[in-house]
């Protein structure tokens, strides 16, 4: 089984399925605005889902556009995803592929969050950091099984990294995919394979 957030199939499913249960009473400002973003996702994904199959993968991607573009800080996602290649990159190139990370993204939600089996997540509290809140979750899988999934949420209210075990980062994971990417086809290869790869998953039924 895949251990990234983007390619764990039901895993990133289950991921998305309650609204906030367990958060601390007592959280601060910042890490309030962190819970607030998770259980948005949250409640967008559970609504998706509950009617996932009537919907079409079209029809899920279209609801979770707007929700994706606002809890999800896309464009530093990209940036970071990027690495140091962003900075050689000119300004056109850097919106086609952040709207490409962000096509990418919202397609793999789309396809993943199809459907509803009775999985739960645990909003289990917020951690300040260095650089935001981190928020906690615990997935518990329809066998029982707890899967822990953390967030982290910047001063801006937004998500820009996704942990799975923990402890796994999505971005690095994707940093990863990305260099070899550019190293073998350069930007406009990237750019290709997103949109490409969007656009498969946005098609399936």
């Amino acid at each position: 089984m895949k251990r990234s957030i983007m390619g764990t199939g039901r895993m990133l499913a289950v991921a998305g399925l309650a609204l906030g249960l367990g958060v601390a009473t007592l959280a601060s400002p910042a890490e309030a605005v962190g819970r607030d973003a998770v259980q948005t996702l949250y409640s967008t994904l559970m609504s998706t889902m509950q009617s996932g199959p009537s919907l079409g993968a079209r029809g899920r991607y279209a609801r979770l556009e707007p929700v994706i573009r606002q809890v999800f800080d896309i464009p530093t996602m990209t940036r970071l995803a990027v690495g140091p290649e962003w900075s050689n990159l000119n300004q056109t190139q850097q919106q086609q592929v952040t709207q490409a990370f962000e096509r990418y993204v919202t397609a793999i939600y789309a396809e993943r969050f199809d459907k509803y089996s009775g999985e739960k997540l645990q909003v289990t509290g917020e951690q300040a950091s260095s650089g935001g809140t981190i928020v906690t979750t615990q997935i518990v899988k329809s066998n029982g099984e707890p899967v822990h999934i953390n967030y982290l949420v910047r001063q801006n209210g937004q998500i820009t990294d996704v942990y799975v075990d923990a402890s796994i980062s999505e971005l690095a994971t994707r940093r990863s995919e990305f260099a070899s990417i550019l190293k073998s086809q350069g930007i406009n290869g990237l750019i290709a394979m997103l949109n490409n790869k969007a656009a498969v998953l946005a098609a399936r039924s």
